[in-house]
């Protein structure tokens, strides 16, 4: 896929992905963490801290390649994205509160992730002529992220009916973008492909492990109850790879077919370990008797 191509089809993407998760929020979604605070802080302060923090770790531990290193954090910087709140609906956790983070982190990941990714992109990378999230960058990702998002939300506010209806031919149209872009990726990267696998296979699947596990006894230590720390477990356990892609290919930004291979890889892997946890984690729900947090209404 030529560059002019990947320049219009990856800003597409992004937008268009943002576009349809805005399709989906309502003021209600940000006030709905104001009414019960306690889970939704513990799992932000995991989502935006620890698991950066934990991704370099295994990163140093692992002494991945500068780019694939990069990669990594760009994925860990990634927040949770609209498959979480599917797993939470399949796995028993509160739908309402995934809703609820998602939205958040959605915002926050406007200064989040550029913020992760520069500081990544200095220490492993160095002066070396890497391209950082600068300023005008960082602009970009705010166009492609948060605009859209916010369009769609207005696009909900005025027209339910009309949001619900465009919500899958959104997405639809999203994920075949982004699926033509993936494939040039692979195509202009194949010979390096195995390679690549075999360098981030297990990285991946330990930071898949270690995220879904702090996003549901990080919140059960602090009190929280069972179905929240479920739906706080899938929001930080399901990282949003597809943003992670799109950002890293984008010629706009960091234009960088290497660092797209953690994401990838890990958005395979996720499907499995995140099933897993979901299951472990629905009869351990089920046999605990503590009430669901006052005052959290549910969605849906």
């Amino acid at each position: 896929m030529t560059s002019s191509l990947a320049s219009v089809f990856l800003p597409a993407a992004l937008a268009v992905i943002m576009f349809g998760l805005g399709l989906g929020l309502t003021i209600a979604d940000f006030r709905r963490v104001v009414v019960y605070p306690r889970a939704a802080l513990v799992s932000l302060s995991c989502q935006i801290v620890l698991l950066p923090l934990v991704c370099f770790g295994l990163v140093v531990a692992f002494d991945l390649p500068p780019a694939l290193a990069v990669g990594m954090m760009l994925l860990a910087a990634s927040p949770g994205g609209t498959t979480a709140n599917l797993y939470s609906h399949l796995f028993g956790g509160d739908v309402a509160l995934n809703v609820s983070l998602t939205a958040i982190n959605s915002v926050l990941a406007v200064v989040t992730l550029p913020l992760v990714t520069n500081l990544s992109l200095g220490h492993f990378l160095g002066d070396s002529g890497a391209v950082g999230l600068q300023f005008d960058k960082t602009a970009q990702v705010f166009a492609v992220v948060l605009i859209p998002v916010a369009l769609g939300m207005l696009v909900k506010a005025r027209s339910s009916a009309f949001a619900d209806r465009m919500n899958r031919p959104v997405k639809i149209l999203s994920v075949v973008i982004l699926a033509a872009v993936i494939v040039g990726a692979v195509i202009q990267e194949k010979d390096n492909l195995a390679g690549y696998i075999g360098a981030v296979g297990l990285i991946t699947f330990l930071f898949s492990v270690i995220s879904l596990t702090i996003g549901y006894w990080a919140p059960r230590l602090a009190g929280v109850a069972p179905r929240q720390a479920i739906a706080s477990c899938m929001e930080i356990g399901i990282h949003n790879s597809t943003l992670a892609i799109a950002v890293a290919l984008s010629p706009t930004l960091l234009n960088n077919a290497e660092m797209a291979i953690p994401a990838a890889v890990y958005g395979v892997l996720m499907f499995f370990t995140a099933a897993a946890a979901g299951l472990l984690l629905r009869r351990a729900a089920a046999a605990d008797p503590q009430p669901d947090a006052p005052g959290l209404p549910s969605r849906g």
